[in-house]
């Protein structure tokens, strides 16, 4: 996984080298206070209660066993597996360790195995988020094809698509109901397409997650009671993931080539922050500061 070696604040590349400026002093200001410095002891306390609820999360789920209750298992499932994601995402950042294999093994544990997301697939599609913030052409997160987020996306859909991009508002947080689904989809598709060692590795945590995920479902529930808790809890999964991050893009200008020519990385941040109402002021003297 040569791509998961790649830290955030890793060197860009060559023809956008000017734009890192700004952003490498204030990195380096940030560093110097201390405010990255990383939180061994939090995170080894999160950690351990996350395992440790999502452990009690399985256990009353062999308990409560055939029975329609396992709904209420299934949403209390959604939240900790967002839990769960939440320390892989920190992982990719390179938060947890100041190792890298040790934060890849955090995230493999946390995104493959526990809830069946592949990690070498989503590291580097969240470091091009960061690197382009809400670029049209260069951030993977505004290019999703059942919404558009440019009136220039929006004119290019066609057929349902474009009808699902005219009344995206009043869609948006029942097509959040499938981002589980999505996230799981995609990982597949990295593993299968994906050669390596660390690819086959990647590979067996997530068959190990889908074999251990059917395999109690298929013990314990009904048929149409499985079918029920899989849609309860890859739904609200996807729901609650997908509000955590929505707020990254909601409301924000997009930019372009041209857009990014003319600022400099910090300041690409800054335009796509800076109509956050809510926030908008602290940030703007942030800026200014």
């Amino acid at each position: 996984m040569a791509s998961l070696d790649r830290e955030l604040t890793a060197g860009p590349p060559p023809t956008r080298a000017g734009r890192w400026g700004e952003y490498t002093q204030l990195s380096r200001q940030i560093k110097q206070a201390g405010l990255l410095e990383r939180r061994r002891g939090w995170y080894a306390a999160r950690i351990g209660l996350n395992l440790a609820l999502v452990a009690a999360g399985w256990a009353a789920f062999a308990v409560v066993g055939d029975s329609w209750w396992q709904l209420v298992t299934a949403a209390y499932l959604a939240v900790v597996f967002t839990q769960l994601a939440f320390v892989g995402h920190d992982a990719g950042h390179r938060q947890i360790s100041r190792s890298r294999p040790a934060n890849d093994r955090v995230g493999l544990l946390h995104a493959n195995l526990l809830i069946g997301i592949s990690f070498g697939w989503w590291v580097p599609k969240h470091n091009a988020h960061h690197t382009n913030p809400n670029h049209e052409d260069l951030d993977p997160d505004i290019s999703i094809a059942a919404l558009a987020f440019t009136d220039g996306q929006a004119s290019s859909r066609h057929g349902l698509v474009r009808l699902v991009a005219r009344y995206q508002a009043f869609l948006f947080f029942p097509l959040l109901l499938l981002e589980a689904a999505h996230l799981h989809l995609a990982s597949a598709k990295a593993v299968l397409r994906g050669s390596g060692r660390a690819n086959t590795v990647e590979g067996l945590l997530l068959v190990a997650h889908v074999a251990g995920y059917l395999t109690a479902l298929v013990l314990v529930l009904s048929p149409a009671q499985a079918v029920a808790f899989v849609l309860v809890h890859q739904g609200l999964f996807g729901l609650y993931l997908g509000c955590s991050f929505a707020p990254n893009h909601k409301g924000m200008p997009t930019l372009t080539d041209a857009d990014q020519v003319e600022a400099s990385l910090f300041g690409s941040y800054a335009q796509a922050i800076r109509h956050l109402h809510a926030v908008g002021a602290p940030l703007r003297l942030a800026v200014a500061e």
